[in-house]
Formats: C-alpha cells, sequence, structure tokens
C-alpha cells in the first residue's frame, strides 16, 4: 500500500485541503474486505484509474462504482471494498469548495454520488484519460490541480462565510454557532441559508458531524484508546452523546464499529485531511 497526501498550489488552498494518491495492490485470490466508511463532513472527487469500487448501501447488494466519482454531504455510512489493482486519486475540499466548482447547491447532493462526467461533462473524462497515462504520483497531482485552476477559475471567489465555517472545522465542531455567524458579518439565519447552500447541512448538524468525524478517525489510527478518552478529546460532554451520534453518522454502537475495524486491515478515512 502506498499513499502520498499532497497539499495544493496557493492558488487551491482557499478552497481544496488536500490531494491524496493511493495506490494498493493485492493478489487476486485474496478477498478483498470489507471496509466501513461512516459519513464525513468532507465533499470529495475520485478518480479510479484502475479497478473501480464496490459499495454497499442499504440495498443490502454492492454497486460498482463508476471511475470518476463526486461525493456531496454524506450523513449515511457505505461500505467498501477495493479492486485488486487499486489506483485512487481523492481531492477533499474544504468547506463550500465542492459548490465553488460546479455551482450546484450542496443540499441537492445529501447521501448521493455522482459519475463526474455527469456533472463536469467530458472534461472529467479527459483528466481520467490523462491521469491514466502517468506514471509518476505528482504528475498524476500536477494533472488534478491544472484541472481544478481551469474549473475554479469560472466560479465565484471564497466568502467569509468560507473562511468562518473552515475555522469551525478546524476546532472539530466545537464553537457556538453563533459566534461562527457573527465573524462571517452574518445574521443567525443569513448563515443557515449559506451554510445550506454551500454545505449542504443545517449548521449546527454540521458542526455535530465534524466532531462525530473526529472521534472515528482518532479510533481507526488509536485502537487502544478508550471510548471515554476518545470522547474527551472529541468534544464530547459524555458518553451517551457519542453514541448517539455512531448510530446516526456510522449506523452501529462505538463497539460494533471497533469490531468491524478488526476486520479490515486498511484504514480509509485517517489519512483524509479535513
Amino acid at each position: 500500500m502506498e499513499i502520498n497526501t499532497y497539499i495544493p498550489t496557493n492558488a487551491l488552498q482557499a478552497y481544496v485541503q488536500s490531494i491524496l494518491v493511493f495506490r494498493l495492490a493485492t493478489e487476486k485470490t485474496i478477498p478483498m474486505p470489507v471496509n466501513p466508511f461512516p459519513s464525513t463532513p468532507q465533499h470529495s472527487l475520485f478518480f479510479y484509474l484502475h479497478d473501480p469500487i464496490q459499495t454497499l448501501y442499504s440495498t443490502n447488494e454492492f454497486v460498482t462504482g463508476p471511475p470518476t466519482l463526486l461525493v456531496g454531504p454524506q450523513l449515511t455510512r457505505v461500505d467498501i471494498k477495493m479492486g485488486h489493482q487499486h489506483l485512487m486519486i481523492h481531492v477533499g475540499f474544504k468547506p463550500g469548495g465542492l459548490h465553488q466548482l460546479i455551482g450546484v447547491p450542496m443540499h441537492q447532493l445529501i447521501d448521493r454520488s455522482y459519475s463526474a462526467s455527469d456533472v463536469l461533462g467530458s472534461e472529467a473524462d479527459a483528466v481520467l484519460e490523462q491521469l491514466r497515462n502517468t506514471t509518476d504520483w505528482r504528475q498524476q497531482v500536477a494533472v488534478v490541480e491544472k484541472f481544478l485552476l481551469r474549473k475554479l477559475s469560472r466560479h465565484k471567489p471564497a466568502e467569509p462565510f468560507d473562511r468562518d465555517i473552515s475555522v469551525l472545522l478546524a476546532q472539530n465542531g466545537n464553537l457556538p454557532i453563533e459566534d461562527v455567524a457573527a465573524s462571517a458579518c452574518l445574521s443567525l439565519k443569513q448563515f443557515e441559508r449559506k451554510c445550506k447552500e454551500r454545505i449542504g447541512l443545517p449548521p449546527k448538524l454540521f458542526a455535530r458531524l465534524i466532531r462525530f468525524s473526529n472521534a472515528y478517525r482518532i479510533r481507526e489510527t488509536n485502537p487502544q484508546l478508550s471510548w471515554s478518552t476518545i470522547g474527551y478529546e472529541s468534544g464530547y460532554f459524555d458518553q451517551m452523546h457519542l453514541i448517539r451520534d455512531f448510530k446516526e453518522f456510522a449506523g452501529v454502537t462505538p463497539k460494533i464499529i471497533t469490531n468491524d475495524l478488526k476486520h479490515t486491515p486498511y484504514r480509509l478515512q485517517v489519512n483524509i485531511q479535513l
């Protein structure tokens, strides 16, 4: 397994958190494990250069995904199986960044993913073809950056809202929403409308999702920690709030998600920089 994480060029840093290249090659005779992928606050663009992924939703049936994928606000866990020749380029957007890219109100994308070519047109397919003709991860990052710079130059620049919602993210969701709205020079109602448009979720729900995601990623990297410690580090007041959020965003209790992680050697969210 090879993972390379790249912080984008200065011109993209208001919109893009990171670009990640994930490579995994396994023997075809080895069954691929099922990997839990709970809700995350980050909106994403994926390019799959070799084998596509398979995702399991509530239908209890794995569905093969497209080679390019746009993912908006996700409130429901999915389970993922990677291919034996897995090479993925992941663009993780800062809050509001995907809205800047595609100009679509994010609330229209809740719990939905789309083929990027259906949203961005043939340009997404052209980028995928360029990526498949490269051999070095740095070249792959350069191809993606050039594409993003073209797309973002056609849309409005970042707003004070985007700056201050990113502060909420940096604080793991543990700031009063009224204070974040005031910092963005918006009334609470204006802030809520802007959040629905650019993030897709009400701000308090978004803050809960941030807090949950932080707790889940701590569990991925530190299985030896107690849930009490994880809850404290993530800003939870008590275990009941932690359990409630895991049931909502992971579909199971913290105890069950711990058991799920024991059955897969891969950690899919730990390398995502929020």
